[in-house]
């Protein structure tokens, strides 16, 4: 098992920036990808962001790409998703998910609780 907390969510004006952090414990080492997805009100859970934990290839929903960063910290077991010039149709809730594949597709194994993203007009 593979438990992962997310953090770093809360209300921000558009244009803002807030930093997530999702800490994985427990057997990691039965994971090599790990993804940020969203999920808005009423609508599905959508790609955000992924990352491989050996060489850090990073991939991107185009609805973020050049705003957000997805990055991770080896040693601390940690992912992050440096999100900037927020907008309003970013909120939602955002959740990390680990996984043995990169996938764009909800296709992991373990998943955060999620943590809420608003973002004001």
């Amino acid at each position: 098992q593979v438990q992962l907390v997310e953090s770093g969510g809360g209300l921000v004006q558009a244009g803002g920036s807030l930093r997530l952090s999702c800490a994985a414990s427990g057997r990691t080492f039965s994971s090599r990808a790990m993804g940020w997805f969203r999920q808005a009100p009423g609508k599905e859970r959508e790609f955000v962001a992924a990352i491989t934990w050996s060489a850090g290839s990073a991939y991107y929903a185009d609805s973020v790409k050049g705003r957000f960063t997805i990055s991770r910290d080896t040693p601390k077991n940690t992912v992050y998703l440096q999100m900037n010039s927020l907008k309003p149709e970013d909120t939602a809730i955002y959740y990390c998910a680990a996984g043995l594949l990169l996938s764009t597709t909800p296709a992991y194994d373990y998943w955060g609780q999620g943590t809420q993203v608003t973002v004001s007009s």
